[in-house]
């Protein structure tokens, strides 16, 4: 899929500016910045990508496997808030983890992210309900969906910003695991139109290998893009370096992979010996 030019009245691409300004519909939050988040993923969102990002006015969705200490520490001194999202599940200890982190750190966290692989359960939605009602100041950002009417349902539940996308990430295996999943681009376009009815805001999860493909998804009618791959390679991420070809890489996976599965568990043992 290709963008069709059209005329312009800009002189160059060097004076685009995608800076954007929202207030969010639901906590009423005012956002300024480019509209672009690094991905959740455990070896990408991490507090020194945060740190990289933030003069640059971007955004970083943390990582569920900090801390509470680390945690505390980061959004303590965290100046910009808009710049990084706390991510959570939707488990018990993922409710009980958050409420500690926020109480410690004294109302320092105003974006939260809520992430499950697929957001079409019963489940997914009460825990929005209820978070929305818990904290209603707080700026939700939760998903994955890919179709209009569940990103409406979202919205109405109390959602901000819907994530959009099961299965494109390069490194994602849902839809050869799960045979779920849906075109992103269709997926972005289908619920863009679905939120903006509403006064919601999406973010197209997944799929950009390119500039160009950021593009895309901001022209599908996107109001955030979020980014994975694009970002995994630089010293501010996580994860193992290994050769291929004589070259150094930095080792990345996706968050239902057997991999980011066994660092859950292994993270999940440790805390229990501690």
């Amino acid at each position: 899929m290709l963008i069709s030019p059209k005329r312009s009245a800009l002189p160059s691409r060097a004076e685009v500016d995608i800076r954007r300004e929202f207030v969010f519909k639901h906590s009423q939050r005012k956002y300024h910045g480019i509209p672009l988040i690094a991905a959740n993923m455990d070896t990408v969102g991490t507090f020194e990508m945060a740190s990289a990002l933030a003069p640059f006015g971007l955004s970083v969705a943390l990582h569920k496997h900090y801390g509470m200490d680390e945690l505390v520490r980061f959004f303590g001194a965290l100046k910009l808030k808009s710049s990084a999202f706390y991510s959570m599940g939707i488990t018990k200890s993922d409710h009980e983890k958050f409420e500690r982190v926020a109480q410690r750190a004294g109302g320092a966290i105003e974006y939260v992210c809520i992430d499950v692989a697929n957001g079409y359960t019963e489940g997914f939605v009460k825990f929005v309900e209820k978070f929305r009602r818990d904290y209603p100041k707080i700026t939700v950002m939760a998903g994955n969906v890919v179709t209009g009417e569940m990103t409406e349902e979202l919205i109405l539940c109390g959602v901000d910003i819907v994530k959009v996308g099961i299965g494109p990430g390069s490194v994602c295996t849902t839809r050869s695991m799960t045979g779920v999943g849906y075109p992103q681009l269709s997926a972005v376009i289908e619920c863009a139109d679905a939120a903006h009815g509403l006064g919601g805001r999406i973010c197209a999860d997944g799929g950009c290998t390119t500039p160009g493909d950021l593009a895309k998804a901001f022209g599908g009618g996107a109001d955030f893009v979020m980014l994975g791959g694009m970002l995994a390679g630089h010293a501010e991420c996580a994860g193992d370096v290994v050769e291929k070809g004589g070259k150094p890489y930095k080792r990345f996976y996706g968050m239902s992979s057997r991999t980011a599965m066994d660092a859950v568990l292994l993270i999940r043992s440790a805390s229990l010996t501690v």
